[in-house]
């Protein structure tokens, strides 16, 4: 066929021209013999000369020109290479310089060799075309390819351009906007009294941008508590706190962490569960709940009991595992008091509001059901609730009572360690209980702080020092304001120097405060610890461990060197009662020296200066009056 040898051409051509790609070299290098081939017959066309080898005439067919290389004879090969030689002719390079390396192996090979060099040279037949057509078509495409990947790497490139000058161009606005001074609205201006959120909660954090940096940013003669007063106005309308809880819990913290704080409590808390070691271990728990589809995780390093549940297809307080007292559905915060009291076994251990029983079933866990567990509240209803938990997490060495707190240690004493887990505004659960952002008043703070003091004090007299492996009381409330927690706990230290504050062993949480705003505390309040859930994510919270010294409270001396007991603010508890009598004030030392005074008469003559001296600590005591010397007595001493 004619079309054939043309098509050979063509490869032949392509073959000689410069490679496109770097698959096309590659074939170069793999396939030499081709071009060593190919390249003397292109030599012979240039000259002009009729190549000797050219395909047979058009009446051939298809077979007797793909075949008709082997049936060449010698003569004929012999004959195209003495036209290849003569095609050289007159060039500078000698016919002896060409040798073998250029013109290949197969053309250096012997004559004799079956076939011929030219049986090489002609019997490449479709394989060499195919092969050198697919060769051309693949740099087509890959040049195509080429083309395609360039186009979009320079689109890539200029999206990316334009995203950084677009990322670029929004910084300096920023730059400009924080650098701008934001000015407050005047009282009868419209902005200030809308009610839009969005509104409000731009002003917010312009306001906030402002106190951050207020030396730079402020306006004019603008004062701090301006900027202040207006931002505590769009908090209230914001998060809906009365304005008397917002600026309590303001203060505490700096302003942008307040603001980090406020937005927390909007966000429920994880759900947390303790693992019951009294009936299961958390691996094997962990394992049971999976097996039912329940997403969780330890709580974290600092607890070897807790899971923090994500998701859970069945209700977490209703599965096998906690019918059969496996866990206990508790708050991780709840965990922290339980861990720095540490109960060892064998102790008597008093919690003196301890309903519904996560703390109490805990200290029973760590005890592991040795020693005692006094599990005291206040409100016989909420002891229901109690009494069901002891039973279900199989607690043996619990006993509920139904008492004021206050009336320890009239009612039993002598405890190793004491939890008191006081009663107290709920700051710190905000997220469980919105209704405190509305329901506490300055009266209710009041009310909690004197019942927080009283109870703190029955639990250290309820303590007894010479325990061998105790003498400890930890003070913990759900709340993160300062007049339930270091104001008590300063308190406690005042009114009982028979005990000093110790580390809580709580890896975590922050440093109480030593001072704040006004008042200025006792420095060892820096070791107990603040929890709060924006930072810690868990509930706010305050832990505070005491150890006792000593079962005697250690007396004070008065200016005329009398020694006299400190001043309580209630009767101490009596064992005739065992209950606390209230209202008149009176004094160890006051009572000691009336029961001297009943049991010892006394001759005015000869004892007269000991009986002022008993009249006069008397007097001191319990109305804080001093009595003068006696003239006589002071003209003697001056003789």
């Amino acid at each position: 066929m004619a079309g054939k040898p043309s098509n050979n051409k063509k490869g032949a051509k392509a073959a000689s021209s410069p490679q496109k790609n770097n698959k096309r070299k590659v074939a170069a290098v793999e396939a030499p013999s081709k071009k060593a081939k190919v390249a003397p017959s292109k030599a012979v066309k240039s000259n002009g000369k009729k190549a000797p080898a050219k395909a047979d005439s058009e009446s051939e067919d298809d077979e007797s020109w793909a075949y008709g290389a082997v049936s060449e004879s010698e003569s004929e090969a012999e004959e195209m290479d003495d036209e290849f030689v003569s095609a050289e002719e007159g060039s500078d390079l000698e016919t002896g310089a060409l040798g073998d390396d250029f013109l290949g192996d197969e053309f250096a090979a012997s004559d004799d060799d079956e076939g011929g060099p030219g049986a090489d040279l002609l019997g490449s037949g479709d394989d060499e075309e195919e092969e050198e057509e697919e060769d051309i078509f693949a740099s087509n495409s890959e040049d195509s390819d080429d083309d395609d990947m360039e186009t979009k790497s320079r689109k890539l490139d200029a999206a990316k351009k334009a995203e950084e000058e677009e990322a670029e161009a929004e910084l300096q606005t920023n730059i400009m906007l924080e650098n701008d001074k934001y000015v407050l609205p005047g009282d009868d201006h419209e902005a200030l009294h809308s009610t839009d959120l969005q509104v409000v909660l731009a002003r917010i954090q312009e306001i906030v941008r402002v106190l951050n940096n207020f030396r730079e940013m402020r306006e004019g003669n603008r004062s701090r508590n301006d900027y202040i007063s207006q931002l505590l106005k769009d908090l209230c309308m914001y998060y809906g706190y009365n304005e008397y809880l917002m600026e309590k819990l303001f203060y505490i913290f700096p302003v942008s962490e307040a603001i980090e704080f406020f937005e927390a409590n909007e966000v429920p808390r994880p759900v947390t569960i303790r693992t019951n070691t009294l009936k299961t271990r958390r691996r094997e728990l962990a394992q049971a709940l999976i097996n039912r589809g329940v997403n969780l995780d330890p709580v974290g390093k600092w607890s070897k009991v807790g899971l923090q549940v994500f998701d859970s297809p069945v209700p977490i307080g209703a599965t096998p595992e906690y019918l059969a007292g496996h866990y206990m559905l508790q708050a991780a915060s709840s965990f922290l008091p339980v861990m720095a009291l540490a109960p060892q076994e064998h102790e008597r251990v008093l919690d003196m509001a301890s309903a519904p029983g996560g703390k109490s079933t805990y200290i029973a866990a760590l005890l592991k059901n040795t020693g005692m567990v006094f599990a005291n509240d206040a409100n016989k209803d909420r002891t229901k609730s109690l009494v069901a938990n002891i039973h279900r997490l199989g607690v043996k060495n619990a006993v509920v009572c139904n008492y004021d707190g206050r009336e320890f240690p009239g009612v039993i004493g002598g405890f190793d360690r004491v939890l008191l887990d006081a009663p107290c505004s709920g700051t710190g659960v905000i997220s469980k209980d919105a209704s405190v952002k509305t329901n506490k008043s300055e009266q209710d703070f009041q009310m909690l702080s004197q019942l927080q003091k009283q109870l703190v004090l029955s639990a250290i007299d309820s303590v007894d020092a010479g325990s061998k492996t105790g003498g400890y009381i930890v003070y913990s409330t759900c709340s993160v304001v300062v007049d339930e927690n270091e104001d008590v706990v300063n308190y406690a230290l005042k009114k009982r120097p028979n005990v000093k504050l110790v580390s809580t062993g709580l890896d975590f949480g922050k440093e109480g405060f030593t001072r704040f705003r006004e008042k200025v505390f006792h420095p060892s309040i820096s070791l107990t610890r603040r929890y709060y859930p924006h930072m810690h994510n868990m509930d706010g919270f305050y832990v505070a461990k005491f150890k006792k010294l000593s079962n005697k409270i250690p007396t004070k001396k008065a200016d005329d060197g009398i020694d006299l007991d400190e001043e309580e603010e209630f009767t101490p508890i009596t064992e005739d009662s065992g209950k606390r009598q209230r209202g008149k004030k009176t004094s160890a030392a006051a009572k000691a020296a009336v029961t001297e005074a009943d049991e010892i008469s006394f001759n005015a003559d000869e004892d007269e200066e000991l009986i002022r001296s008993s009249q006069a600590k008397l007097l001191q005591s319990q109305k804080g009056i001093k009595l003068r010397p006696k003239k006589a007595e002071s003209s003697k001493e001056s003789k």
